[in-house]
């Protein structure tokens, strides 16, 4: 019988150890899993964390069993087992488990299992580059699998042999059964049965054991999976049976459901309207890295469910099967994707690890009735578009439509890729990356863009898969402008991005960027060092932003009242605006315990003139539902509400761009030991005059403002690949600006010697 049995627990971690440990050394330094070694450098800033190639270690008995499995949820980016020196399996890919077979090589007694992980850069491991820190480390669970010669399939892509899948045809389901047997015999069976909540038999069948067995059955009037409305579960069993004794097992839970997406109309679920609005979410934590437990994956649904979210984009990788079983059960749906982000690599082996981490996210996650959508691909132009990226997004999105015909593929695109762009007829379902209204442009561009595609392409399922503005709450502002980091900007920014979304059902999904701040430890923003800041809360999970209780008033059915400004506690003047949210109809303000006002208003409710004296204490109520804070009345403002910007060394630098000046060059020349476009950001950013120059303009023809840090993100992407973030429209006039924008910046760059 298959018994999994976790070995989390006191793992010898080696930074310096030039072979592979066949012992346990004396005086190590002692972890247990989930561990990661970037807990603290990779979200403190300067693009600094340590990457490099390290030893787990740790002695196992051998168990008393025909074969001995050893399971590796997650190690990022590659990783090596080894048992008594001899390596059993290598693995690229940080995000997906992997087993290996280590029967033959156990030794009676004491056994030293070694697992070298490794995050340095590769190029042919995804992701090459992004906005997010590459953690190392074991950061999942590591478990020791036994089971008889005969056992459902562990070695296929790190599924578990098992597969449920149903349709719904005139009421009914169809139910389809699918295990995969290794050694099987002609004496065995295989054992189906779907139970209820209660735990009450709903359907059974059974067939012979062979390396596919399958067969279906028909389940009347079943119990749907209808979402956060009503996720409701079967518990779904497959037994490999020998005369009267069960020799394995394995299960899996079930959602029975139907979805479609009408471009017209939206996402229908089980015949219903159903809207997708939601976030995305990262799986670090301050402190902790990528190594959550499977309380904190726990803790995170909570917070996505408060405010009335419906639909998780899980990016930018395959998460933890905790998170993926919290989807199942708090019934969202989910856009699970790959780490095919932002460049690729021309190299073929890079292309294979793509293929690879796609087959073991659909063949580990096949069962989560959660998932609706399979991702391909996020931001990937960023390195630029080419034939090559055409094939191999093509051949990844039919690979993915062979492998599980019953979902729908999707892609997210950079918000400059064309609208009339290939790219765009690939998958089955599109999304965007705007951030118009942050990084340049305004709030109002947002809904001219998604009208405009939308009336230009009515045949093209539409989304929103990234929008969103950094918040610091250190930051505030009676009078919130873009940039200015403030709590307020970031919290006006989605009141509008709520309500343009609340008009455009079609939309077939939307993601906020992002549910929890992050670390990226190449990011300087807003003073804070190591992180993207747009979550609607913080890193460490413990404070929620006003932008938070934004789409809790427009989407939860949980009532609330939410005073926003509760850090802004210090305020000049004799009177301020106090502004509340709440999904009630109308709310009552209160000032030192005095009625002030009532207003009745949908969602955001905005009290003017009112007044401030010494410690003004101000309630608000609606019905049952209240919330309470005070403000200080001062004389001068508080500055440290205020973000003072550094100087990244191009304000006030030479303006190498004057168009007139250079009307003569006509065409591109490389000089041998100058530099071009053909270098890479992060090499003309390492010197100061070509830095300042890309930057300039990138600024001045972008209509964006952005950093030195911020552009040093993509610092191992050609100069002539980052002007592609600029985009194109296609037509020849944007296309000629662009080659124009090319010739300049390289005539410039050629100015400097290397």
């Amino acid at each position: 019988m298959r018994i999994i049995k976790n070995v989390n627990e006191n793992w010898a971690f080696l930074k310096d150890c030039g072979k592979v440990p066949v012992a346990v050394p004396e005086d190590s330094e002692i972890v247990n899993l989930p561990h990661t070694w970037n807990g603290a450098d990779g979200q403190d800033g300067g693009n600094n964390y340590l990457k490099g190639a390290f030893y787990y270690v740790k002695n196992i008995v051998k168990p008393a069993a025909e074969k001995v499995f050893i399971e590796v949820e997650a190690a990022a980016n590659a990783s090596k087992i080894f048992v008594n020196g001899i390596e059993m399996v290598y693995h690229e890919g940080g995000y997906s488990a992997f087993r290996a077979d280590i029967t033959e090589t156990l030794q009676d007694g004491d056994n030293t299992v070694a697992i070298l992980v490794d995050n340095t850069p590769k190029d042919n491991i995804y992701p090459q580059m992004a906005d997010f820190t590459f953690y190392g480390g074991l950061y999942r669970n590591v478990n020791l699998i036994t089971v008889m010669e005969s056992h459902f399939d562990l070695e296929y892509f790190g599924g578990n042999g098992f597969e449920i899948a149903s349709t719904v045809e005139e009421g009914n389901a169809i139910v389809n059964f699918k295990a995969y047997v290794k050694n099987p015999s002609e004496n065995q069976t295989v054992e189906f049965l779907l139970l209820d909540a209660e735990g009450k038999v709903a359907a059974s069948a059974s067939c012979p054991a062979k390396e596919v067995a399958e067969t279906k059955v028909m389940l009347l009037n079943p119990h749907l999976w209808q979402g956060v409305e009503d996720p409701y579960l079967y518990a779904a069993k497959a037994m490999l049976v020998v005369h009267n004794e069960v020799i394995d097992e394995v299960s899996a839970r079930h959602g029975i459901r139907t979805y479609s997406v009408d471009p017209q109309k939206g996402f229908f679920l089980n015949g219903t309207l159903t809207p997708l609005r939601g976030v995305s979410r990262h799986q670090d934590l301050l402190g902790a890295g990528n190594a959550l437990t499977k309380e904190e994956h726990y803790r995170d649904m909570e917070f996505i469910r408060e405010i009335g979210a419906n639909t998780i984009r899980l990016a930018h990788y395959q998460h933890s099967q905790y998170f993926f079983d919290a989807c199942d059960e708090a019934g969202m749906v989910v856009w699970a994707e790959i780490p095919f982000i932002s460049v690729m690599n021309k190299v073929p082996a890079a292309h294979d690890n793509c293929i690879s981490q796609m087959k073991e996210l659909i063949v580990q996650n096949y069962n989560h009735s959660s998932i609706c959508f399979w991702g391909i691909a996020n931001e990937i132009t960023i390195g630029g578009e080419s034939p090559q990226l055409i094939e191999n997004l093509k051949e990844l999105d039919r690979l993915t439509r062979e492998m599980d015909p019953s979902r729908l593929t999707t892609i997210a695109q950079v918000s400059m890729v064309p609208v009339i762009s290939e790219m765009n007829r690939i998958t089955q379902t599109v999304s965007y990356n705007h951030y118009f209204g942050w990084y340049g442009g305004t709030l109002e561009q947002n809904e001219s863009w998604l009208d405009d595609f939308h009336q230009r392409y009515p045949e093209i399922p539409l989304g929103l898969s990234e929008y969103g503005a950094e918040g610091i709450i250190t930051y505030h502002n009676d009078n919130p402008k873009v940039k200015d980091y403030s709590e307020e900007y970031q919290a006006l920014y989605h009141e509008h991005m709520a309500k343009i979304i609340e008009e455009r059902p079609w939309l077939w999904a939307t993601h906020v960027w992002n549910m929890f701040d992050f670390g990226c430890d190449a990011r300087d923003e807003g003073g804070v060092k190591g992180r993207n800041n747009k979550g609607l809360m913080t890193l460490d999970r413990k404070i929620k932003k006003d932008s938070f209780y934004v789409y809790k008033a427009f989407w939860s059915k949980e009532g609330f009242v939410h005073i926003c400004g509760h850090r802004y506690a210090q305020r000049k003047g004799s009177t301020t605006t106090i502004k509340v949210y709440s999904n009630q109809p109308s709310v009552e303000l209160f000032v030192n315990g005095k009625s002030f006002e009532v207003k009745e208003g949908y969602r955001i409710f905005i009290f003017e003139n009112v007044p401030l004296e010494g410690l003004t204490m101000i309630n608000a109520k609606a019905g049952e539902f209240f919330d309470a804070m005070s403000i200080e009345k001062v004389a001068e403002a508080n500055q440290q509400y205020i973000l003072v910007e550094e100087d990244d060394g191009s304000e006030g630098a030479a303006n190498w761009f004057n168009p007139d000046d250079f009307n003569d060059v006509k065409s591109l020349e490389f000089k041998e030991g100058y530099f071009s476009i053909k270098d890479s950001v992060g090499d003309v950013l390492a010197h100061e005059e070509a830095g300042t120059a890309l930057i300039q303009l990138f600024n001045a023809t972008s209509g964006m403002k952005i950093k030195k840090s911020t552009l040093g993100m993509f610092q191992d992407v050609a100069v002539e690949g980052i002007l592609n973030l600029q985009g194109s429209d296609g037509s020849i006039e944007a296309e000629a600006k662009k080659e124009r924008l090319l010739i300049m910046l390289n005539e410039v760059l050629g100015r400097f010697k290397k």
